[in-house]
């Protein structure tokens, strides 16, 4: 039996496609299908079965997937293990990202590693859904306050402050007896919920409480943004993505929000081995966030 055809048919039958496995592995729809196609033709038995739309294993397909998927898993992750002590990292790195972060700090990040690793080919996708990294193809994945998670291993990077901004023309509200919380006209996310207040820390006994009243709902954080500096409103929104914004006075910044920072960890499966290609871009993501803090450009 061919290996390479028999993986090639784990990959199709894993991604549910040959589409998909195809951009999971930077390979063509047209070699896999040829590979898999060799692969039924050597053992005499249709593995599967392909419409206009969708394909679907045979009996004896979800046999041979069964039976040899964690094989060649195994078999990979030994070659890792060898190729773990090599100095220099090689070979293709896919990246998840939440959008936010990405367009913020992954840009000069990702510069910086393609100079120092010329012989890595680094992907970063920009996304908001959550990815699992071994379905969708991704050697790491960078998540925002991660819930716990058995399948995933990785580090925490940076924390991030939530700060209140609003457009530098508009009033700061002012509480007229202590403890008493005052309306504020505000740009929200959709997903907010109406009962939310702002705390800011004011070093005092007691925060300064705010109460957002929305004017604009969003679902992104960059229209937000975008929506504040237009002088909509004012709003909560990661340090990362407001600083050089307030560092060159085309935000005001009204406070702190008191509640917990926002943590930003890279995680990778608990399945897989840490490479040196994900070492290397680990260190260079650490390297950019020396004190686990956001520090603006400008």
């Amino acid at each position: 039996m061919d290996l390479q055809a028999l993986s090639d048919f784990n990959l199709v039958a894993a991604h549910g496609g040959f589409g998909r496995a195809s951009r999971v592995s930077g390979r063509s729809k047209a070699t896999l299908s040829r590979r898999v196609a060799e692969l039924e033709q050597s053992l005499g038995a249709r593995l599967i079965e392909r419409g206009s739309r969708s394909l679907r294993l045979t009996d004896e397909g979800r046999a041979l997937h069964e039976r040899t998927g964690g094989l060649l898993s195994e078999i990979a992750e030994a070659g890792e293990a060898v190729a773990l002590g090599a100095s220099t990292p090689r070979g293709r790195l896919r990246v998840s990202a939440p959008m936010v972060f990405a367009h913020v700090a992954l840009g000069r990040i990702g510069a910086r590693f393609a100079l120092a690793c010329p012989e890595v080919q680094l992907e970063i996708v920009a996304e908001d859904r959550k990815v699992d990294p071994v379905e969708d193809g991704y050697d790491l994945i960078i998540r925002i306050d991660p819930s716990p998670d058995e399948h995933l291993v990785g580090r925490r990077f940076l924390n991030d402050e939530r700060l209140i901004v609003a457009a530098p023309d508009m009033p700061r509200p002012t509480p007229m007896t202590d403890g008493e919380d005052c309306a504020v006209r505000a740009v929200l996310l959709t997903t907010t919920p109406p009962t939310t207040v702002w705390r800011v820390g004011s070093g005092a006994e007691q925060d300064i409480v705010l109460r957002p009243e929305p004017v604009l709902r969003l679902s992104s954080l960059l229209m937000v943004r975008d929506a504040v500096l237009a002088g909509a409103g004012a709003a909560l929104l990661p340090k990362l993505l407001v600083a050089d914004d307030i560092a060159a006075g085309r935000l005001a910044f009204w406070g702190t929000h008191s509640g917990p920072s926002a943590e930003i960890w890279a995680l990778q499966s608990s399945r897989r081995l840490i490479g040196a290609k994900v070492r290397a871009f680990l260190d260079v993501l650490e390297k950019a966030f020396p004190e686990k803090v956001f520090v603006p450009s400008l």
